[in-house]
Protein backbone atom coordinates (compact mmCIF):
# COMPACT_ATOMS: atom_id res chain seq x y z
CA UNK A 1 0.00 0.00 0.00
CA UNK A 2 1.29 3.45 -0.96
CA UNK A 3 -0.16 6.72 0.29
CA UNK A 4 0.79 10.08 -1.29
CA UNK A 5 2.84 12.29 1.03
CA UNK A 6 2.01 15.94 0.28
CA UNK A 7 4.40 17.62 2.73
CA UNK A 8 6.91 16.58 5.36
CA UNK A 9 9.39 18.23 7.75
CA UNK A 10 10.76 17.50 11.23
CA UNK A 11 7.45 18.26 12.97
CA UNK A 12 4.57 17.28 10.67
CA UNK A 13 3.65 15.10 7.73
CA UNK A 14 0.60 15.69 5.50
CA UNK A 15 -0.87 12.90 3.39
CA UNK A 16 -3.67 12.48 0.84
CA UNK A 17 -5.49 9.43 2.21
CA UNK A 18 -7.17 7.17 -0.37
CA UNK A 19 -10.71 5.91 0.14
CA UNK A 20 -10.89 2.49 1.77
CA UNK A 21 -7.96 3.09 4.13
CA UNK A 22 -8.43 3.56 7.87
CA UNK A 23 -6.68 6.41 9.66
CA UNK A 24 -5.74 4.15 12.58
CA UNK A 25 -6.15 0.51 13.57
CA UNK A 26 -9.32 -1.18 14.77
CA UNK A 27 -9.89 -4.56 16.37
CA UNK A 28 -10.44 -6.12 12.94
CA UNK A 29 -7.89 -4.18 10.87
CA UNK A 30 -4.38 -3.29 12.01
CA UNK A 31 -2.26 -3.35 8.86
CA UNK A 32 -4.15 -1.41 6.17
CA UNK A 33 -4.10 1.98 7.90
CA UNK A 34 -2.53 5.35 7.20
CA UNK A 35 -0.85 5.26 10.60
CA UNK A 36 0.70 1.82 9.95
CA UNK A 37 2.00 3.00 6.57
CA UNK A 38 3.58 6.14 8.03
CA UNK A 39 4.97 4.33 11.05
CA UNK A 40 6.68 1.72 8.86
CA UNK A 41 8.03 4.53 6.68
CA UNK A 42 9.31 6.45 9.74
CA UNK A 43 11.19 3.39 11.01
CA UNK A 44 13.31 3.38 7.84
CA UNK A 45 14.66 6.86 8.62
CA UNK A 46 18.07 7.28 10.25
CA UNK A 47 17.60 7.85 13.08
CA UNK A 48 14.11 6.24 13.21
CA UNK A 49 11.24 8.72 13.62
CA UNK A 50 7.91 8.57 15.43
CA UNK A 51 4.39 9.25 14.17
CA UNK A 52 1.45 10.58 16.21
CA UNK A 53 -2.22 10.76 15.17
CA UNK A 54 -3.72 14.26 15.23
CA UNK A 55 -7.18 13.80 13.70
CA UNK A 56 -9.06 11.21 11.65
CA UNK A 57 -10.90 10.73 8.38
CA UNK A 58 -13.48 8.01 7.78
CA UNK A 59 -12.25 4.86 6.04
CA UNK A 60 -14.73 5.42 3.18
CA UNK A 61 -13.64 9.04 2.63
CA UNK A 62 -10.46 10.37 1.05
CA UNK A 63 -8.42 13.53 1.42
CA UNK A 64 -5.94 15.47 3.51
CA UNK A 65 -4.70 14.41 6.94
CA UNK A 66 -1.89 15.78 9.10
CA UNK A 67 0.19 13.62 11.46
CA UNK A 68 2.76 14.81 13.98
CA UNK A 69 6.32 13.61 14.52
CA UNK A 70 6.68 14.74 18.13
CA UNK A 71 4.43 14.75 21.18
CA UNK A 72 4.74 18.54 21.34
CA UNK A 73 3.63 18.91 17.71
CA UNK A 74 0.71 16.54 18.28
CA UNK A 75 -0.53 18.49 21.31
CA UNK A 76 -0.13 21.82 19.51
CA UNK A 77 -2.03 20.64 16.43
CA UNK A 78 -4.79 18.94 18.41
CA UNK A 79 -5.35 22.13 20.40
CA UNK A 80 -6.01 23.93 17.09
CA UNK A 81 -8.64 21.37 16.08
CA UNK A 82 -10.19 21.65 19.53
CA UNK A 83 -10.41 25.47 19.49
CA UNK A 84 -11.47 25.52 15.80
CA UNK A 85 -8.46 27.54 14.60
CA UNK A 86 -7.47 24.71 12.23
CA UNK A 87 -9.46 24.71 8.99
CA UNK A 88 -10.98 21.69 7.24
CA UNK A 89 -12.94 21.92 4.02
CA UNK A 90 -14.51 18.99 2.20
CA UNK A 91 -16.39 18.40 -1.02
CA UNK A 92 -19.20 15.91 -1.34
CA UNK A 93 -21.73 14.80 -3.91
CA UNK A 94 -25.10 14.29 -2.24
CA UNK A 95 -28.44 12.93 -3.38
CA UNK A 96 -31.15 15.45 -4.13
CA UNK A 97 -31.43 19.16 -4.88
CA UNK A 98 -29.87 20.91 -1.89
CA UNK A 99 -31.51 24.10 -0.64
CA UNK A 100 -30.81 26.81 0.35
CA UNK A 101 -27.51 27.82 -1.24
CA UNK A 102 -25.79 28.12 2.14
CA UNK A 103 -26.77 26.91 5.60
CA UNK A 104 -25.39 25.64 8.91
CA UNK A 105 -26.36 22.42 10.70
CA UNK A 106 -25.97 22.50 14.46
CA UNK A 107 -26.97 19.45 16.56
CA UNK A 108 -25.75 17.28 19.40
CA UNK A 109 -24.42 13.94 18.18
CA UNK A 110 -24.56 10.71 20.16
CA UNK A 111 -23.70 7.08 19.35
CA UNK A 112 -25.76 3.97 20.08
CA UNK A 113 -24.56 0.50 21.02
CA UNK A 114 -24.38 -0.47 17.35
CA UNK A 115 -21.86 2.39 16.85
CA UNK A 116 -24.35 4.34 14.75
CA UNK A 117 -24.16 8.12 15.19
CA UNK A 118 -27.32 10.23 15.37
CA UNK A 119 -28.56 13.65 16.48
CA UNK A 120 -30.16 13.64 19.91
CA UNK A 121 -32.65 15.95 21.62
CA UNK A 122 -31.95 14.41 25.02
CA UNK A 123 -30.77 17.04 27.48
CA UNK A 124 -27.13 16.63 28.45
CA UNK A 125 -26.48 13.88 25.88
CA UNK A 126 -24.20 13.98 22.87
CA UNK A 127 -21.54 16.43 21.76
CA UNK A 128 -22.11 19.67 19.86
CA UNK A 129 -21.47 19.33 16.12
CA UNK A 130 -21.48 22.27 13.68
CA UNK A 131 -21.33 21.84 9.90
CA UNK A 132 -21.37 24.69 7.36
CA UNK A 133 -22.64 23.83 3.85
CA UNK A 134 -22.42 25.70 0.53
CA UNK A 135 -23.80 24.58 -2.84
CA UNK A 136 -21.26 24.50 -5.69
CA UNK A 137 -23.05 22.77 -8.58
CA UNK A 138 -26.37 21.10 -9.24
CA UNK A 139 -27.23 18.16 -11.47
CA UNK A 140 -30.52 16.43 -12.19
CA UNK A 141 -30.41 14.10 -9.17
CA UNK A 142 -27.33 15.18 -7.19
CA UNK A 143 -25.64 18.30 -5.83
CA UNK A 144 -21.94 19.07 -5.41
CA UNK A 145 -21.42 20.85 -2.10
CA UNK A 146 -18.59 22.32 -0.04
CA UNK A 147 -18.50 21.56 3.68
CA UNK A 148 -16.58 23.47 6.33
CA UNK A 149 -16.26 21.77 9.68
CA UNK A 150 -16.40 23.83 12.84
CA UNK A 151 -16.24 20.69 14.97
CA UNK A 152 -14.92 17.24 14.11
CA UNK A 153 -17.22 14.56 15.51
CA UNK A 154 -17.35 10.97 14.32
CA UNK A 155 -19.37 10.68 11.06
CA UNK A 156 -20.46 14.32 11.54
CA UNK A 157 -20.75 15.28 7.87
CA UNK A 158 -22.46 12.04 6.87
CA UNK A 159 -25.02 12.15 9.68
CA UNK A 160 -25.82 15.84 9.35
CA UNK A 161 -26.40 15.64 5.60
CA UNK A 162 -28.41 12.40 5.80
CA UNK A 163 -30.66 13.78 8.53
CA UNK A 164 -31.20 16.89 6.43
CA UNK A 165 -32.43 14.66 3.59
CA UNK A 166 -29.29 14.83 1.44
CA UNK A 167 -27.24 11.66 2.08
CA UNK A 168 -23.79 11.50 0.52
CA UNK A 169 -23.66 9.44 -2.66
CA UNK A 170 -22.24 5.99 -1.89
CA UNK A 171 -22.92 6.14 1.86
CA UNK A 172 -23.92 2.59 2.78
CA UNK A 173 -24.36 3.40 6.48
CA UNK A 174 -26.46 6.57 6.41
CA UNK A 175 -27.70 6.73 2.82
CA UNK A 176 -28.76 4.48 -0.04
CA UNK A 177 -25.25 3.50 -1.09
CA UNK A 178 -26.01 4.21 -4.74
CA UNK A 179 -22.93 5.15 -6.77
CA UNK A 180 -21.13 4.14 -9.94
CA UNK A 181 -17.70 4.51 -8.32
CA UNK A 182 -18.30 2.07 -5.42
CA UNK A 183 -17.09 4.56 -2.80
CA UNK A 184 -18.26 7.39 -0.58
CA UNK A 185 -18.31 10.71 -2.47
CA UNK A 186 -16.57 12.69 0.28
CA UNK A 187 -13.09 14.19 -0.07
CA UNK A 188 -11.04 16.49 2.18
CA UNK A 189 -9.92 19.20 -0.26
CA UNK A 190 -8.36 21.78 2.06
CA UNK A 191 -6.44 21.68 5.33
CA UNK A 192 -5.09 24.65 7.27
CA UNK A 193 -3.16 24.87 10.53
CA UNK A 194 -0.45 26.85 12.29
CA UNK A 195 2.87 25.04 12.11
CA UNK A 196 3.85 23.79 15.59
CA UNK A 197 7.51 24.76 15.19
CA UNK A 198 7.54 27.90 13.03
CA UNK A 199 4.11 29.34 13.82
CA UNK A 200 3.53 29.84 10.09
CA UNK A 201 0.02 29.32 8.72
CA UNK A 202 0.13 26.28 6.43
CA UNK A 203 -2.45 25.56 3.72
CA UNK A 204 -2.76 22.38 1.66
CA UNK A 205 -5.20 21.49 -1.12
CA UNK A 206 -6.22 18.26 -2.85
CA UNK A 207 -8.54 17.64 -5.79
CA UNK A 208 -11.08 14.81 -5.59
CA UNK A 209 -9.89 11.76 -7.58
CA UNK A 210 -11.22 11.20 -11.09
CA UNK A 211 -14.46 9.24 -11.11
CA UNK A 212 -14.94 9.59 -7.36
CA UNK A 213 -18.73 9.93 -7.62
Amino acid sequence: MKIPVIYEDDAVIVIDKPAGVLTMATETERERTAYAFLRARAKTKRPPQKIFIVHRLDREASGLLVFAKTVEAKDYLQSQFKNHSAGRIYRAVVEGNVTPEEFTIRTFLDENRAFRVYSTQKHGAGKLAVTHVRVLKRKARTTLIEIRLETGRKHQIRVHLAERGYPIVGDKSYGTGRTKANRLALHGVRLEFQHPATGKRMTFESHPPVGWA
